[in-house]
């Protein structure tokens, strides 16, 4: 659910999609991150930051830790700066680097960070190997991935399921998994991090929980997927009032007496 890193992002790049993930990330960091936090002094290599909306979090929680976060994009380096400025932060470095050719030498850091980037991208199991190599011995790798399978939602429509999988067909088209966090375990252990934990963070939402009827389900997910309508359209996954009708159903979801349900997934191992 956030920048890719070297290939296509489905999501596009409009000051709404930018909104939509601050809005995420402020809904999810507790959930996400309650239990990162890094020692002072310890190096941690951030892995496609994007526009910065999961790099104020982690770096606000390890204030006495040295960052560095890097994107291909020079836009999305230039506001995830902005953003950390802005939040007063200072022990983060920002580099624009391709995730597959990261200019840092081996064992180069004690921790390394990906979330939301490894979806986006073809050869994941490549990238986590990669960024190990980049781990001193004994260190950590953080992946944290969702999951659109996961999401399911009262009252039940089949139209907001297709929506979903406009979604999910078209990251399949653009090279990335947005089913990816049921596989965070084993391609983990397939580029040989050791000692590998998956936890599973769920988002259950209904009406007792305004805060995440608001920042989650309507300004997250649901955003989410009304970004792609556009491009679901112009592939001919979808027609235009099926599409429509999905959305709909899924801000119903928002009202009162609709629940909502999803499930990210959080991988820790060791270099």
């Amino acid at each position: 659910m956030d920048e890719p890193v070297s290939e296509p992002y489905v999501h596009g790049y409009r000051p709404r999609e930018n909104e939509r993930l601050q809005d995420q990330a402020g809904t999810l960091e507790e959930l996400l991150h309650r239990d990162t936090a890094y020692a002072a002094g310890e190096k941690v290599l951030e892995a496609g930051c994007g526009i910065g909306a999961q790099t104020v979090a982690l770096v606000a929680r390890s204030p006495q830790a040295r960052f560095t976060s890097v994107d291909i994009s020079a836009e999305s380096v230039a506001e995830a700066r902005r953003r950390v400025d802005e939040a007063g932060l200072g022990n983060v470095e920002f580099r624009q680097a391709d995730i597959f050719d990261l200019p840092f030498e081996p064992a180069s850091f004690d921790h390394v960070f990906v979330c939301f980037v490894l979806e986006h991208l073809p050869r994941p199991v490549e990238v986590v190997r990669l960024l190990t190599g980049l781990i001193r011995p004994g260190g950590t790798i953080t992946v944290i991935e969702g999951d659109h399978g996961s999401a399911y939602f009262h009252p039940l429509s089949p139209a907001a399921d297709e929506a979903i999988e406009c979604l999910v067909e078209l990251q399949r088209r653009a090279g990335g998994n947005a089913l990816i966090g049921r596989e965070v375990y084993p391609l983990m252990v397939e580029a040989a991090v050791g000692s590998v934990s998956v936890t599973p963070r769920v988002v259950y939402v209904d009406s007792s929980r305004p805060d995440l009827v608001d920042g989650f389900t309507r300004k997250t997910f649901t955003a989410m997927i009304e970004g792609v309508r556009e491009p679901a359209l112009a592939a001919g996954l979808i027609e235009p009032e099926r599409f429509d009708e999905g959305i709909a159903d899924l801000h119903r979801a928002a009202e009162a007496g609709g629940v909502f349900n999803y499930t990210f997934f959080k991988g820790v191992g060791t270099a």
